[in-house]
C-alpha cells in the first residue's frame, strides 16, 4: 500500500512540474511576445471590453449567442465570452485578450494526461505514456505559439479534448459524465468554425464505436442531448444562414474557377468526347485538389522542418514538431496498431478526420485549422518514446553503451527545445513584428497625445481595419461609437467602419477631404514627396511602417 502511494505521489508531483512548465511556456510576457495584436484578437478584445460594460458586442447586439459581426466574418462568440472576466480583472490590453488562449493552453496540456489514460486505460505503462504525452504537447512549438495569441481554435482544442475525456470516463466509469461530453462538444461548435465539423465527427465516431453501451445509459444519453440542444438550440438556424456560410465560400477550393476552366480547356481539346467528360471532368479536378491540400499536411517540411507559412503559427525555422520527435511518431503509430490497447482506434480516426476541414480550404498547411488534430501527434510520440525506454531496459549491453543512447537522445531533444526557444524570444519578435501588425499601438498613441491640436484625424486602411486598433488602445466608450460610427456594409456580409467622431480611414490619400487642420497617418509610400514628416515608426527591425504628417 505504501509503494501504490508513492507512486501517485510521484505522479502527481512530475504531472504538476509538467502543469508549471507549460504555463511558463505560455504566460511568461504574453503581452509582449507576440509583439502586437492581429486585427481579430483586437476584435476579440473589445468586443468582451463591450460585453463586460453593457453585455452588447461592439454593433449594439445584446448577448449574442449566435454569433459576432465584427468585420462581417460572423465569429463565434465564445472566445468574447471567457476574455470578459480577463478584461475586467487585468484591463483591456494585450495580456487580457491573449489570457483565456494561454490558460485553456495551459489546461489542455494537463487534460491530454488523463485523455492518454483514459484510451489506454489497460495498458500497463499508461501513467508513464499519459505523462510523456502531456509533456511534450508542454513543449510543442506548435501549440505554443497558438496559446500565446488570442487564438479561438486554441480554446477549441481544448473543448474537443475534454469532451472526448468526458465521454470516455463515462463508457469507464459513471454515465453523467455524458452529460459534461456534451457540453464540451457543443462549446466547441461556439468557439471555432473548423470544430462545427470535427466535433460532429468525433460525436458519430464515439457513438458508432460505444453504440453497446449507449444503449444501456438511455438516461444519460437523453440528457446529454438535451444540454447540447440548451447551447446550441438557438443557434441551429444561424448556422444554416449565408453568413454563416459566408467564411467557408471566401477560403475554400470548391469555390476556385479555375478548376472549371481547366476541365473545360481539356476537354474542348479532345473535342468534347464522351471520354473526355468523364476523365477531365472537374469534380475529379476538385477531388484531385482536395487529396493535395489534404496531404500537404504530412510534408516533412511543415511537420519538421519550416512549420506553417504563415509567421503567426511558426518561427519560419522550426517545424511544427520538433524533429527528434520524428522517429518517436514512427515507432508510436507501429505500436499503436501493433499493440491496439484500450481505445487505440479513436487515434488515427482523429488524426486523419481532424484535417479534413482544413483540405477544403485554398491555404495549406494551415496549423491553426488542423489545430484540432492535437494532442494525436504528441500520444503517438509519446507511445514510441515509451516503447524506447522499455527497448533501453531490456538491452543487454554495459550501462556505459546505454548512458550514451540517452546522452544523444537527451541532447537532440534540449538541443531542439532551445533552438525554437532561442529563435522565439531573440530574433521572430523583430522579424515578424510586421505580420502582427505592429505600428497600430505607437501611433495611435502619438495621436492620443495630439489629437487636441487637430480637428480631423486621417489614418490608413493599408495595415487592415484601423478602427479597431483605435477602439482597443483609445478603450472607446462602446456606446459612443455605435452612435458616432460610420459603417458601410456590402452585399456579401463584409463589414466596413469608414470612420467615428474626427477618425477617419482612408483606403487611397485621394479620398481625403480636411477642414481646419488635421493630422493625417499613412504608410511611407502614400505620403507626397513635398512632406516633411512629422515622425515616423517603426517596425521592430526599423523598416518604416507609418509616417505621420500634418496639412492646413
Amino acid at each position: 500500500m505504501f509503494g501504490h502511494k508513492e507512486k501517485i505521489k510521484k505522479e502527481l508531483i512530475l504531472l504538476i512540474i509538467i502543469f508549471i512548465l507549460a504555463a511558463v511556456l505560455r504566460f511568461y510576457k504574453l503581452g509582449e511576445n507576440p509583439p502586437s495584436l492581429t486585427w481579430d484578437e483586437a476584435a476579440w478584445g473589445y468586443n468582451a471590453y463591450s460585453l463586460g460594460i453593457d453585455g452588447r458586442d461592439e454593433f449594439g447586439r445584446f448577448l449574442p449567442w449566435d454569433y459576432l459581426e465584427s468585420f462581417g466574418d460572423f465569429k463565434p462568440p465564445v472566445y468574447a465570452y471567457l476574455t470578459i472576466l480577463p478584461v475586467k480583472i487585468f484591463g483591456l490590453n494585450e495580456f487580457s485578450t491573449r489570457f483565456a488562449s494561454a490558460f485553456f493552453g495551459t489546461l489542455t496540456v494537463i487534460l491530454v494526461y488523463f485523455l492518454t489514460k483514459e484510451l489506454f486505460f489497460n495498458s500497463q505503462f499508461a501513467i508513464r505514456n499519459s505523462l510523456i504525452a502531456s509533456f511534450l504537447l508542454a513543449i510543442s512549438p506548435w501549440h505554443i505559439m497558438l496559446s500565446r495569441a488570442a487564438f479561438e481554435a486554441n480554446v477549441a482544442s481544448f473543448f474537443i479534448i475534454e469532451g472526448v475525456v468526458a465521454f470516455l470516463r463515462s463508457m469507464r466509469d459513471k454515465g453523467w459524465w455524458l452529460i459534461f461530453s456534451a457540453l464540451s462538444f457543443a462549446l466547441s461548435l461556439q468557439t471555432f468554425n473548423t470544430a462545427r465539423i470535427v466535433s460532429p465527427f468525433l460525436v458519430l465516431l464515439l457513438a458508432i464505436g460505444f453504440r453497446k453501451k449507449l444503449l444501456s445509459l438511455k438516461k444519460w444519453v437523453l440528457l446529454s442531448f438535451l444540454t447540447g440542444f440548451i447551447v446550441l438550440g438557438p443557434v441551429v438556424p444561424f448556422y444554416f444562414t449565408p453568413q454563416a456560410k459566408l467564411r467557408f465560400k471566401e477560403v475554400n477550393i470548391f469555390s476556385d474557377a479555375s478548376v472549371v476552366a481547366l476541365a473545360n480547356q481539356e476537354m474542348a481539346n479532345d473535342n468534347w468526347a464522351w471520354w473526355s467528360r468523364i476523365i477531365h471532368n472537374r469534380r475529379w479536378g476538385y477531388l484531385r485538389l482536395f487529396l493535395r491540400h489534404y496531404f500537404d499536411h504530412f510534408n516533412p517540411n511543415f511537420l519538421f522542418f519550416k512549420g506553417d507559412g504563415n509567421p503567426k503559427f511558426s518561427t519560419q525555422d522550426v517545424g511544427e514538431l520538433y524533429l527528434w520527435e520524428l522517429p518517436f511518431l514512427i515507432w508510436g503509430t507501429l505500436v499503436l496498431f501493433r499493440k491496439k490497447e484500450g481505445y487505440w482506434w479513436i487515434i488515427p480516426f482523429w488524426l486523419f478526420g481532424g484535417i479534413i476541414p482544413a483540405a477544403t480550404a485554398r491555404e495549406t498547411p494551415h496549423a491553426l485549422r488542423i489545430e484540432s488534430t492535437l494532442p494525436t501527434w504528441q500520444i503517438l510520440a509519446a507511445l514510441g518514446v515509451g516503447e524506447f525506454l522499455n527497448w533501453l531496459g531490456n538491452l543487454k549491453t554495459k550501462d556505459f553503451f546505454k548512458s550514451l543512447i540517452v546522452f544523444f537522445v537527451f541532447f537532440f531533444l534540449i538541443f531542439n527545445f532551445f533552438y525554437f526557444q532561442h529563435g522565439y524570444w531573440r530574433h521572430y519578435p523583430s522579424e515578424f513584428s510586421g505580420e502582427w501588425q505592429y505600428g497600430y499601438k505607437p501611433a495611435i498613441g502619438y495621436i492620443k497625445e495630439n489629437e487636441g491640436k487637430y480637428d480631423q484625424i486621417w489614418f490608413t486602411s493599408s495595415l487592415g481595419r484601423p478602427y479597431i486598433y483605435f477602439l482597443f488602445y483609445l478603450k472607446k466608450s462602446p456606446s459612443e461609437f455605435r452612435q458616432q460610427a460610420r459603417v458601410k456594409r456590402d452585399v456579401f456580409g463584409f463589414v466596413e467602419v469608414e470612420g467615428f467622431g474626427k477618425y477617419n480611414f482612408f483606403r487611397d490619400k485621394e479620398e481625403i477631404s480636411t477642414f481646419g487642420k488635421s493630422l493625417i497617418i499613412a504608410g511611407p509610400s502614400e505620403i507626397p514627396k513635398e512632406i516633411v514628416p512629422l515622425t515616423t515608426f517603426l517596425l521592430l527591425n526599423g523598416k518604416p511602417i507609418l509616417v505621420a504628417y500634418e496639412k492646413i
